[in-house]
């Protein structure tokens, strides 16, 4: 059996961590597997779902790398809703009910105050035509429920293994509001039947859901695919994710500077027993994942992990991957430059600043001039890699300073800077002229 999952988000908003993450898992488990990822923008709300947000989803999975094998919406499909809702009608599955949401509420405290669990006690299934004419002549209309048959329903679960829910615990739920429209779960089924999924990959948040989505799997007559729920996400503290946190959204990352290899290694190990280093590729990281990896403890979402594998990413950027960006940045000043700034940038942008060190102009930092003035006397006619070790070795020789008391003064003549890439290799970069002018405290 070929491999098949799907996402399906809702093009309400952006895409966040959270959601970004269950697309992440589906997509690795599929390509490690050799299966395929389905797109599926579940925009079923019509009143609510934009194009805009659509071409964002899209965008963010393309930038992640995320590419999908196939894609749909559901506003193309309601014609199959109707039609298995029409099935489960006749079936005596699906059936109608008239309590408004200020009735429902009042019952659910009655049982509450009763030691009762407050669930939905099918009140509706005893109406008779005549009550429920009465209440269509008051202008209410029906919302759907699905009868559940009240059985432990069982799945082997390939995040958290054996699992089972009680649907006599739960009430039987709406598949369709009083004005027609779908909820989630009718179409998801019956999208899932109809494009072959073989499994579906979420946070365990679902679970109990689950319960009832196989009973109308089985409902329809269909196979029931495979599931996995995995741990949600925790801040790094293990307290719930905050709502700045989990609100974070994949467009707002991109813009703060975030390489997508950072986020998608970040998302796809945090939790498991892989290392949390940066992965070569996301295909890479597809061809190592494995449930039997996931933990069954909350994953902690810590942004100084993710800072730390943004810039582990750049760190090991090729010359002919980042050539473009640094062009497009006014920053493209060679592979040897690229090679010599790549271990000190935190995030791609830090290489403009980099780039003016040798560009300029910049404002030097004479700190002692009679050191300036002795390392400009001392400084060779032809300055490289080599000549930077004789020379430094001649001004220590000439000023008695060594350590910090020799390096820093030049680091911050030569760039203005207390940190920065290593100055043996920038010096020739920036040249013998310039560094005379700087070593004159002249900004050039």
């Amino acid at each position: 059996m070929s491999v098949k999952v799907r996402f399906a988000p809702s093009p309400t908003g952006k895409l966040h961590v959270g959601n970004v993450r269950t697309a992440l898992v589906n997509w690795l488990f599929a390509k490690g597997q050799g299966g395929s990822f389905v797109l599926r923008i579940d925009d079923t709300d019509l009143a609510r779902s934009t194009p805009e947000f659509e071409q964002g989803i899209e965008d963010d999975l393309t930038w992640l790398g995320l590419t999908w094998d196939e894609r749909d919406n559901q506003s193309k499909r309601f014609d199959r809703y109707e039609e298995a809702a029409a099935r489960l009608k006749a079936s005596g599955r699906l059936y109608p009910a008239y309590e408004t949401a200020d009735e429902l509420d009042r019952r659910r405290k009655v049982q509450l105050s009763r030691g009762l669990p407050p669930i939905y006690d099918r009140a509706a299934l005893d109406l008779t035509d005549e009550q429920k004419a009465a209440y269509e002549a008051e202008g209410r209309r029906p919302h759907w429920r699905f009868k559940l048959e009240g059985k432990r329903v069982s799945w082997e679960d390939l995040a958290r293994g054996h699992a089972e829910v009680d649907t006599a615990s739960m009430s039987d739920p709406v598949l369709i509001r009083e004005d027609g429209l779908f909820l989630y779960t009718l179409p998801s089924v019956v999208d899932d039947i109809d494009m072959a999924i073989t499994h579906i990959i979420r946070g365990e948040d679902h679970v109990t859901n689950t319960g009832a989505q196989i009973e109308i799997f089985e409902a329809l007559g269909a196979t029931v695919p495979g599931f996995a729920h995995m741990p949600l996400l925790v801040g790094a503290d293990g307290a719930a994710l905050s709502k700045r946190l989990g609100s974070l959204s994949i467009s707002d990352m991109r813009d703060q500077g975030y390489e997508p290899i950072a986020i998608t290694s970040h998302l796809g190990k945090i939790g498991t027993s892989d290392a949390l280093e940066v992965a070569e590729s996301v295909q890479a990281l597809g061809a190592s994942f494995a449930f039997s990896k996931m933990g069954r403890s909350p994953a902690r979402y810590d942004t100084a992990d993710l800072d730390r594998l943004n810039a582990q990413a750049l760190h090991v950027m090729s010359y002919e991957t980042a050539q473009p960006r640094l062009a497009a940045a006014d920053a493209d000043l060679g592979e040897g430059f690229w090679n010599t700034v790549r271990g000190n940038l935190n995030k791609f942008a830090d290489v403009v600043d980099m780039a003016k060190i040798v560009k300029g102009p910049i404002t030097p930092v004479i700190e002692d001039a009679a050191f300036a003035e002795a390392a400009l006397r001392l400084l060779p006619d032809v300055i490289d890699e080599n000549a930077w070790s004789a020379w430094t070795n001649a001004v220590k020789a000439e000023t008695g300073a060594k350590g910090k008391g020799l390096f820093m003064p030049l680091r911050l003549a030569l760039t203005g800077q207390p940190h920065g890439p290593d100055m043996a290799a920038m010096a020739p970069l920036i040249g013998r002229e310039t560094i005379v002018r700087r070593l004159k405290g002249e900004a050039a």
